[in-house]
């Protein structure tokens, strides 16, 4: 029986208990009694606690065989449901019911927000990065051990169960998510939350992992807008490290550093951007938000890289920048 079915019948079953003690005394006395005396009188039967017969029940067979029997199956059941709620909350599931449902809440209010699929050694420090980044990351994963693992992230929601379940995607806001990332070890897992995602959100960037390259088709065609092989990102950063170690140095330093939130991200100019129809010098990205644009993303899908400050920025462009968060956010809200 779930926590929240056990709960409910512990205190269902007590309440009732109480209250047919109650209606019971009421009827054997026909309503001669007030229902709050017939009340107290099932509570200190009961509880056993013996203050006395607020009501005649001596001389009464029929109410002195009704206290016996009220006696001797009540005080069991009384018993029973509060050693049941005494356990849930000294084992901490009421604790952890109250703790989802206030989690399931924030949830709910949730929009344009980011699923991280999967918090195992790719997840978390995924979930990591998607908070740093200073967005809304909601975490789906079944392992108890990563769940408690994946707590001291601040800000973190959490959904507890397994990915492949349509229902937990649905908790974790999958129809009003922008981003969602599938990190689960298997593949074959990856492909079917991939096309659970797609069918749920047809508007989300979707990314997955993916171990065998030969279902990096499948995947794509399951509806993932990209995919990503940890194997082959690890053997690139290998390389870098082997090739040009102080370039990867200067990357880690600026991803981990303790004197600001660096980051490289982009800002896309739309018709109504003040950024449309100036140059980079005259565009303020540099004066005002300290950014540097390291590159430009035309609208036919071209790079133009390092491109100088004469150049003309256009509806449709998307800038390659590197500045804090703040920064960029900031320039994103203004521009």
């Amino acid at each position: 029986m779930g926590i929240r079915r056990r709960f409910i019948y512990a205190v269902a079953i007590l309440i009732g208990t109480i209250l047919m003690g109650s209606a019971g005394y009421y009827l054997l006395f026909e309503g001669n009694s007030s229902f709050l005396d017939c009340l107290y009188m099932t509570v200190i039967s009961l509880t056993t606690v013996g203050y006395g017969e607020v009501l005649g029940i001596t001389g009464n067979p029929s109410a002195q065989i009704f206290t016996i029997l009220l006696i001797t199956f009540g005080v069991g059941i009384i018993l029973y449901s509060i050693s049941t709620l005494t356990a849930l909350i000294i084992e901490g599931e009421l604790t952890g019911m109250l703790r989802r449902r206030k989690m399931e809440k924030k949830i709910n209010s949730l929009s344009d927000h980011y699923i991280v699929c999967g918090g195992g050694e790719t997840g978390l420090p995924l979930a990591a990065e998607l908070l740093a980044s200073k967005v809304a990351v909601v975490l789906v994963e079944q392992d108890v051990d990563v769940v408690e693992q994946s707590r001291t992230l601040k800000k973190l929601h959490i959904v507890h169960g397994d990915a492949t379940d349509d229902k937990k995607l649905i908790a974790a806001g999958v129809e009003r998510a922008t981003g969602i990332t599938i990190c689960l070890p298997s593949d074959n897992d990856n492909l079917y939350i991939t096309m659970t995602a797609r069918m749920l959100n047809p508007e989300a960037r979707i990314i997955s992992r993916m171990t065998n390259s030969q279902l990096k088709p499948k995947l794509l065609k399951a509806g993932a807008t990209s995919v990503v092989s940890p194997n082959a990102i690890g053997a690139l950063r290998m390389a870098s490290e082997m090739i040009r170690p102080e370039a990867v140095e200067f990357l880690d330093n600026m991803l981990r550093s303790e004197r600001g939130d660096l980051r490289i991200s982009q800002l896309f100019i739309d018709q109504e951007s003040l950024l449309a129809g100036k140059t980079i010098m005259k565009s303020g990205l540099r004066d005002q938000f300290n950014l540097l644009v390291l590159g430009v993303r035309r609208s036919d899908g071209e790079f133009e890289f390092r491109p100088p400050s004469s150049y003309l920025l256009e509806a449709g462009m998307t800038l390659i920048v590197m500045g804090d968060f703040d920064n960029i956010g900031r320039a994103r809200e203004t521009l």
